[in-house]
């Protein structure tokens, strides 16, 4: 099983409050924040990993046998049932291709993967 996230770093957080106190042509409304691509679960380990120097432990566990253990955590009142489950896999994915109109760009100044590196190995 492999989700996507959608993140945003804050070179780029830095880079849109920036322009949105600066340019005076945006115009008000509800913008997404997020970086131009999206992050795999398995993509964010690994760039994690590659940040602090380990290799990365990735156990590799059927999506159906998730499914009957979330189940069982109904059943057994488990810390794990299917409500958390689908807490856990809904898609955490939102576009960002308004906010980038509205600053009259076409792509962010850092990738998510080099952002979420760069965080990763400066904590």
């Amino acid at each position: 099983m492999c989700w996507f996230h959608s993140l945003v770093s804050i070179q780029n957080l830095l880079f849109i409050f920036d322009k949105l106190l600066t340019d005076t042509s945006v115009k008000s409304g509800v913008y997404n924040i997020v970086d131009d691509e999206d992050l795999g679960t398995t993509q964010i380990i690994d760039i994690l990993a590659k940040a602090i120097n380990v290799k990365p432990r990735k156990l590799h566990i059927s999506t159906a046998l998730v499914t009957k253990l979330a189940r069982l955590g109904d059943v057994l009142r488990l810390p794990l049932n299917t409500e958390r489950l689908q807490k856990l896999t809904e898609s955490y994915v939102v576009n960002n291709t308004k906010l980038k109109q509205a600053l009259s760009i076409n792509q962010l100044p850092v990738t998510a993967t080099d952002g979420l590196l760069y965080t990763a190995s400066n904590m």
